[in-house]
């Protein structure tokens, strides 16, 4: 078991965000559920000030919209290279926006994919996860 489940994120792995977007949908659909984050109490008593100290570590990279017209295709070779999306995909996302870049990633990818597409013409929103 421990093997399929191996392969599984392998799989899962080599997915483009529009792609997860679409299975969370397909499996939405199949098992009648809706997904949701799941939100962390803090423990009582706590500060609220405390819960924010502390720095996030993963990252949602949102691109935000609208895109100038100028910028559209500096904007869509961008988001393939960060994304590894196609050229269609890519330009749906772009036109799109706003839009998730990447659902999950690291403080340091985040920031790197920020660069990239703000030097390429667009807005892009680290939330932290």
């Amino acid at each position: 078991m421990s093997q399929q489940l191996d392969e599984l994120v392998e799989k899962l792995s080599q997915l483009s965000v529009l792609d997860m977007a679409k299975l969370k949908e397909k499996l939405e659909e199949k098992w009648g559920v809706k997904a949701a984050v799941a939100v962390a109490a803090a423990p009582a008593g706590a500060a609220p000030a405390e819960a924010a100290a502390s720095e996030s570590t993963e990252f949602k990279v949102i691109l935000e919209g609208p895109i100038p017209d100028d910028k559209k295709i500096s904007v869509i070779k961008a988001v393939r290279e960060v994304t590894g999306l196609g050229l269609k995909e890519a330009k749906d996302l772009v036109e799109g926006a706003p839009k998730d870049l990447k659902a999950t990633c690291p403080k340091a990818e985040a920031e790197e994919i920020k660069k990239k597409i703000t030097a390429a013409g667009a807005k892009v929103t680290l939330k932290g996860l």
